[in-house]
Parts: C-alpha cells; sequence; structure tokens
C-alpha cells in the first residue's frame, strides 16, 4: 500500500470513528437524553415476543411478552432495564417462567407497573411518571413491554407528550407504528393515553364500542 492510500485510508478511519461516536452519542434513556426521538422500526418477532417487537433509536425497545430467550438475547444487546406493564394474574397464568426472577438473574433492573385500566391498577399520570423515571436513571438500553404492546405504546405515546416534548400528532403517529390501535380500541370512556396524561386527546380516535 502506497504512502498515500495509507494517508486516505487513515483519514476515512478518522472520519469514520467521529460519525460513529456522533450516532452513539445520541441516547433516548438515561439523565440526559438527547436528540430527536426516531420513528420506530418494526422488528421480526421471530418467535420470541408476543405480536409486535419494536425498536425506537439505538436504546429503546417496545413489545409483547418477551420468552426467556428473547430477555436473554436483549441482555446480549445491552438491554440493562425491562418495564412490565403486565398485572400480577397475568403474569402467573399466561407467562411459563418467572420473568422477574430472570430479569434479575441477568442483572437487569425490573421496573413492574402493572396497569390494566382498572380501579385496582389503573392508568394514570403516575405510571407516565414512574415510567420517565425508569427511562432517566436506566445505565443501558431499556425494554418496556405489556401483552402486545398497546398498552405499552399508549404509555410511549403519553412519556413523548408529556415528558419529551414531541407534538401530540407526532407521538400518537409514532405509537400507531407499534400497535396503538386507536381506531378500533379503547377502555372506557376514554383511551389510555389520556388517562395518562390526565386529560382529553381529540387527536387520538375514539371508536364506538
Amino acid at each position: 500500500m502506497t504512502g498515500v492510500n495509507i494517508m486516505r485510508l487513515a483519514a476515512f478511519t478518522a472520519m469514520s470513528a467521529v460519525v460513529s461516536g456522533v450516532c452513539g452519542a445520541q441516547r433516548l434513556t438515561g439523565p440526559h437524553p438527547s436528540g430527536d426521538v426516531p420513528a420506530p422500526v418494526a422488528l421480526e418477532t421471530r418467535g420470541l415476543f408476543q405480536d409486535k417487537f419494536a425498536r425506537v433509536g439505538s436504546d429503546v425497545f417496545i413489545s409483547g411478552q418477551p420468552t426467556e430467550r428473547a430477555l436473554r438475547d436483549l441482555r446480549a444487546q445491552g438491554v440493562t432495564t425491562v418495564v412490565n406493564l403486565r398485572t400480577p394474574e397475568e403474569m402467573s397464568s399466561r407467562v411459563p417462567f418467572d420473568e422477574a426472577a430472570l430479569v434479575k438473574e441477568l442483572g437487569m433492573e425490573y421496573v413492574y407497573l402493572p396497569m390494566r385500566g382498572t380501579s385496582e391498577f389503573p392508568y394514570s399520570p403516575d405510571a407516565v411518571k414512574s415510567f420517565a423515571g425508569a427511562m432517566s436513571s436506566a445505565k443501558g438500553n431499556v425494554l418496556l413491554h405489556c401483552t402486545i404492546a398497546w398498552r405499552a405504546s399508549h404509555l410511549w405515546a403519553a412519556y413523548l407528550i408529556q415528558y419529551r416534548g414531541v407534538p401530540v400528532a407526532t407521538s400518537l403517529h409514532q405509537a400507531r407504528m407499534i400497535n396503538l390501535m386507536d381506531d378500533m380500541r379503547m377502555d372506557g370512556d376514554r383511551q389510555p393515553v389520556e388517562t395518562f396524561l390526565g386529560r382529553a386527546v381529540p387527536e387520538v380516535g375514539h371508536p364506538k364500542r
């Protein structure tokens, strides 16, 4: 290799490192999130997640119920915090392993925010606040999940609106790309995202039940 080619290679390597550093600097988790929130990217569930599996940026995953293997795979991909929205009854009767125990065994933080839209497990602004705290304190990537990513989509939309300052229309659009389903489903008189925010959201769908 000639001296000129060596210099060109060195320059290219240096530029690649700079670009990589810039991309790596954009974070959605941790105490100082940076950059805009990108649209989610749908990923193949590969039999490891129930119905939905999406990535937002490089450090947030939103999904339906993960399997044991899915959690192990995500740990290898840098996930350090798992946020579960399913109720105790759902977990005990429909999940064939102890998710909390496995998450802790893998050295990840387990944040349990059970919600179902009932008086015992309500959707509430406090839940959004707790999720925002989990995002802020995360030391790596985050997985947010429920059963089929429906509750998770509503919580994600509320978080974007309330804590990231993303416009309502954009937040709802991005959540629809995961599994918001506001054109075909709702709980009670309000959509969960409205209850999370504590106010009506005219932009969200309200199908007749």
